[in-house]
């Protein structure tokens, strides 16, 4: 009994023996393509809180500059809990999101992908993501936006007396504004069954905790968000709901209500809060630096007025509204708006993730990495725009010509 007892003793011990060899000889002798490659310079800052602070306690601008001076076109960082490769030449930004955007998924860092919802466009590939691609670009189309614009032209004109004579914080006005025109975009002009300051409400919490660290407990910023993000759920699935059992209402969610093949009331919310938190806070932003940059250039904003003006005085002689071929005659308007969104540059980065390991200028971009193609260095590269620094609405004037 001893004698069998040791043999079997024995070979448990030399196949625990070999699986530990094994485990660490994969571990430190990766394939041979992984142990060629290096992965790109850069720093990963503390263990899972990574460079997340030194991000969004500083500018981001000035965050992002300092790592291309030091690191170049290609850096690796680690950002909520993920590790990253950012890239900002145009070269590498086309290699990620248009050549070989197979080698690159949809995505977002887990906790992002909790709070906008799992059925948001933004996580899926394939069908289902071209299916509601498609619903929702139709809903923001020219064609589509014409038949609110006298709706838009209604809210602004119901703000403009809270704003006269008064001191206001331009930022949180242009939120309060962008909100408002989002709602009516997403569930239409007939908002007599929306709780407009509930829906606010929650809202502006979820975007307190969107950028924190995604720690869910109590006290903590993104747990506030997260609670928020429950009950702005359960509000919209009341009003799909009733949408649906009433089988009326315009905008997107009428939109995705009719679509061919029915989407669950989860899908449907959770594509309405992606639309919802995507397009507001940036418009609110944007809106908020065409304000600035008009303010700092009296002679550009004289311009701007006076192209407003004469537009005003066609509605009053003519008795009517603002058209949607009204704003086609807003030629140097339109081209402050394209200057403005090259200047801010408002979205940073876009987040893709590597399906497999990628080779690219002699770096590794391990599987599973997130990928940050940076939109800011190429929108203010002296290769493609003269004296990029400066705020020049005329750069677009120049282009039209062009492409004419």
């Amino acid at each position: 009994m001893n004698s069998l007892f040791s043999a079997d003793h024995q070979m448990v011990v030399v196949m625990v023996v070999l699986v530990l060899l094994v485990g660490y000889y994969r571990w430190s002798e990766p394939n041979k393509k992984q142990k060629k490659l290096l992965l790109p310079p850069g720093s990963m800052g503390w263990p899972y809180i990574g460079e997340t602070l030194k991000l969004y306690t500083q500018n981001p601008r000035s965050f992002y500059s300092k790592k291309l001076e030091r690191y170049g076109d290609i850096f690796k960082t680690h950002l909520l809990g993920c590790p990253c490769v950012m890239v900002s030449s145009p070269e590498a930004v086309k290699f990620v999101l248009v050549t070989r955007a197979n080698l690159f998924k949809p995505t977002y860092p887990p906790s992002k992908e909790c709070m906008i919802g799992p059925w948001a466009l933004n996580f899926h590939q394939g069908i289902y993501h071209s299916r509601l691609k498609k619903l929702i670009q139709a809903t923001f189309l020219p064609s589509s936006i014409q038949a609110i614009v006298s709706v838009i032209e209604r809210i602004i004109l119901g703000l403009l007396p809270d704003w006269e004579n008064k001191i206001i914080n331009a930022h949180s006005e242009m939120k309060r504004f962008s909100f408002d025109v989002a709602m009516v975009a997403i569930f239409g002009s007939e908002l007599k069954d929306i709780d407009m300051e509930k829906m606010r409400d929650f809202y502006y919490r979820i975007h307190e905790g969107y950028n924190s660290m995604p720690i869910n407990l109590l006290g903590f910023r993104f747990h506030r968000a997260m609670k928020a993000r429950q009950s702005l759920d359960e509000l919209l699935k009341k009003i799909v709901t009733k949408r649906r059992e009433n089988k009326d209402g315009g905008g997107l969610v009428g939109a995705l209500l009719r679509s061919i093949d029915q989407l669950t009331d989860s899908q449907v919310t959770d594509n309405l809060f992606g639309v919802i938190f995507a397009a507001q806070d940036t418009t609110a932003s944007i809106l908020t630096w065409i304000l600035k940059h008009l303010s700092d250039n009296g002679a550009l904003l004289d311009l701007v007025m006076k192209e407003q003006e004469g537009i005003k005085r066609e509605l009053i002689k003519e008795k009517r509204g603002l058209t949607w071929n009204d704003t086609r005659k807003m030629s140097l308007t339109t081209r402050v708006i394209q200057e403005t969104l090259r200047a801010a540059s408002i979205v940073s980065f876009t987040y893709r993730e590597a399906v497999e390991d990628v080779e690219f200028q002699g770096y590794l971009i391990p599987r599973g990495w997130k990928v940050l193609p940076l939109f800011r260095s190429i929108h203010h590269s002296s290769d493609f725009f003269i004296n990029p620094e400066k705020f020049d609405p005329s750069r677009f004037q120049l282009l039209k010509v062009l492409e004419s």
